[in-house]
């Protein structure tokens, strides 16, 4: 369980400590989203603060830096898969500024299996919940929505590339939110709740979705809700990234000397073309004199 933290009273920052943490939140941004996912979750918060930052924003940003500058390079590994879309899905319950609500999200190839095996995440989302949630199964069902609605286009561009979809599986571990969904329970909400819970059964009776439910400690979306400690980072990146005692990890950042062979560099090393390059030099200093 984690609580928002104190509202934010510090000194504004100026101009220029505001331009800072946009530069750091832009720049980092697509690293987060392309290979480090560790990086989604801090930097979503410095972006949401970034309008109007202070010292506080300022001292996040800093902590944010020496914990990108002190952690091993990330590396994704992909295994060979069906090329069928799995995704988990979770949320962190008023667990930001303003009561609000965090989505996380781990989207990634798998074969035919049940319970999808993990593989390298092809997306992450880490992002705060705009409407304010009522419920944790309300939370629970507003991430769900968040993905669902994220893997729609991701399911198109797969089948359109030769990789036909079955239902795509997606895993929570919100009982109720669970059951609403597999009409074991009947709902009694809110419209907001009401509508991402009928588009969510909508897509399901259009056979793009299965839900099912395993406990929070095999959901790996957790990791995308919270602000975790030092230990937690340091148990969890080996499950999305590439240990660094994997023997590809160590093969991919130990520097090789290599030699190019390549025909250009072949061919104009023989005597022949070596005239030619002089011959073309001396021309091109006459004219020069």
């Amino acid at each position: 369980m984690q609580y928002v933290k104190e509202p934010d009273d510090s000194i504004p920052l100026d101009k220029l400590g505001k331009k800072f943490i946009q530069e750091v939140t832009g720049v980092f941004l697509y690293l987060a989203r392309a290979v480090d996912s560790t990086m989604l979750t801090p930097l979503s918060a410095l972006a949401s603060e970034q309008a109007a930052p202070t010292e506080k924003t300022m001292q996040k940003c800093l902590q944010f830096l020496d914990y990108a500058a002190s952690q091993d390079e990330a590396i994704v590994t992909y295994r060979a898969s069906d090329m069928k879309l799995a995704i988990h899905s979770d949320a962190s319950y008023l667990s930001e500024p303003k009561a609000r609500s965090r989505a996380g999200g781990h989207m990634f190839m798998a074969g035919p299996e049940e319970i999808p095996i993990n593989n390298g995440a092809v997306l992450n989302i880490s992002q705060i919940i705009k409407a304010v949630m009522s419920s944790a199964a309300e939370a629970e069902l507003g991430a769900l929505f968040i993905n669902a609605k994220t893997a729609v286009s991701m399911r198109k561009t797969l089948e359109e590339m030769g990789h036909p979809q079955t239902r795509t599986p997606m895993q929570t571990d919100n009982a109720t939110a669970h059951a609403l969904l597999t009409n074991r329970i009947l709902p009694k909400a809110l419209k907001a709740m009401d509508m991402r819970f009928n588009w969510l059964r909508c897509r399901d009776a259009q056979g793009q979705y299965r839900f099912y439910w395993r406990p929070g400690t095999q959901n790996l979306a957790d990791y995308w809700t919270k602000h975790h400690p030092a230990s937690h980072h340091k148990s969890f990146r080996p499950q999305i990234l590439t240990s660094p005692t994997d023997p590809e990890y160590i093969k991919l950042t130990t520097p090789r000397n290599t030699v190019s062979k390549t025909f250009v560099k072949n061919i104009l090393q023989t005597p022949r073309f070596a005239e030619q390059i002089a011959a073309k030099q001396q021309t091109i200093a006459a004219r020069s004199a």
